[in-house]
C-alpha cells in the first residue's frame, strides 16, 4: 500500500534510474520538473524538440544541459516522431509529453509502421492522493476510450491490476463502480461490472481482486458498506475505481482536484513503455510526480 507520493518516490531511492524520453521539452513546467526528478537521482532525460530553446529555458532555471543529450525538432510532429523513436530503439524507459497537443503525440505512439503499440489497448489511470483517504487512489479509463464496451472494460481492468503490480502491490484491489451496487439488465454498467468480477476471478486479470458492481461510497467507506451489509475485501480498501466510461472518470478525478484538494499523477498504459500525457496547462507538482509514476511503472518486472 502507497499513502502517498513521497512514498512512490521513497520507492525510486535505491532503483537505476530510468531514462525519460521528453517530447516537445522546450516547456519550463516540464522541464522544471525533470530536472528536479534528474537531480534527484530518479531518472535521466533525453530532451527532443526545439534544441536552442530547450537549452535556454533550463539555463532560466539554473541548469545546463549537456547539448548531447538535446534532440532539435523543429515540430511537433518532427518531436513526436523523434521520441517514439529512441523509444523504439530502446533509448529510453518512458515518454513524457510536454508543449504539444496529445493528439500528436499519440499519432506517432500509434503508427502501424514507426509507432510502440502493442495491437492491445491503451488505458489511461490517474493516481490520486486524496485527503481522506488511507492511500494513494488509482481512477481509470478517465482520458483514453470514451465509452468501452465489455471488452474494452477488460482491457482497462486488465491494464489496471498490471499498473498496481508495477506499483508493488501483490493483489490489487479493483472496484467497478456504478450507480448502484445490485445487477439490472436495464443499466449496462452493472451487467458490465457483474462481467468484470466474473472474469477477475477466472485469472483474465492476473492477481488481483476485481468487485462489482459496486457503488462508490461502498467501494470507498468501509462503514457505508456496513450500514448496506455489503460485504467485500475491496469496502474502505480500493485500490483502483474501474469507472463505466471515460466521462465519469474525468469527472471524478476533476471533482477530487477540484473540491477536494487532491493531487493527481497519470499515466498511459498498454504501449511499449508507459507515457505521461499530462495537460499542456498542468502544473509542475503534477507533471514532477507524474514523471514519479512513469518511472515506476517502467521498472522492470
Amino acid at each position: 500500500m502507497i499513502r502517498s507520493f513521497s512514498e512512490l518516490r521513497a520507492r525510486l531511492t535505491d532503483a537505476e534510474p530510468r531514462t525519460a524520453v521528453i517530447a516537445c521539452a522546450h516547456d519550463a513546467h516540464t522541464l522544471e520538473a525533470a530536472l528536479k526528478a534528474s537531480a534527484e537521482g530518479i531518472i535521466r532525460c533525453l530532451y527532443v524538440g526545439r534544441k536552442d530553446d530547450i537549452l535556454r529555458i533550463a539555463r532560466e532555471l539554473g541548469h545546463a544541459l549537456d547539448p548531447e543529450t538535446v534532440l532539435n525538432a523543429d515540430t511537433d510532429e518532427e518531436a513526436a516522431a523523434l521520441a517514439v523513436q529512441l523509444i523504439r530503439e530502446g533509448k529510453g524507459d518512458f515518454l513524457q509529453k510536454g508543449l504539444m497537443q496529445t493528439a500528436t503525440l499519440l499519432k506517432a505512439v500509434v503508427n502501424k509502421q514507426t509507432g510502440i503499440g502493442m495491437g492491445a489497448p491503451m488505458s489511461h489511470v490517474a493516481l490520486l492522493e486524496v485527503p481522506g483517504y488511507h492511500k494513494l487512489l488509482g481512477v481509470t479509463d478517465g482520458g483514453m476510450i470514451p465509452n468501452p464496451d465489455l471488452e474494452l472494460k477488460k482491457a482497462i481492468a486488465r491494464n489496471a491490476a498490471g499498473t498496481f503490480r508495477r506499483l508493488g502491490y501483490d493483489r490489487p484491489l479493483l472496484a467497478a463502480v456504478c450507480a448502484a451496487e445490485t445487477v439490472s439488465p436495464k443499466i449496462v454498467e452493472t451487467v458490465d461490472a457483474a462481467a468484470l468480477k466474473e472474469a477477475a476471478l477466472a485469472g483474465d486479470f492476473g492477481a488481483c481482486y476485481l468487485e462489482g458492481p459496486i457503488s462508490i461510497d461502498l467501494a470507498l467507506d468501509k462503514s457505508s458498506a456496513a450500514v448496506k451489509r455489503y460485504e467485500s475485501p475491496v469496502c474502505g480498501e480500493t485500490d483502483c475505481l474501474i469507472v463505466p466510461a471515460m466521462t465519469a472518470g474525468n469527472m471524478t478525478v476533476k471533482g477530487l482536484v477540484q473540491f477536494a484538494g487532491a493531487k493527481m499523477a497519470g499515466v498511459v498504459v498498454g504501449a511499449r513503455c508507459p507515457i505521461a500525457l499530462n495537460s499542456r496547462s498542468a502544473s509542475f507538482e503534477e507533471k514532477y510526480d507524474s514523471i514519479l509514476l512513469c518511472a515506476c511503472v517502467s521498472q522492470e518486472a
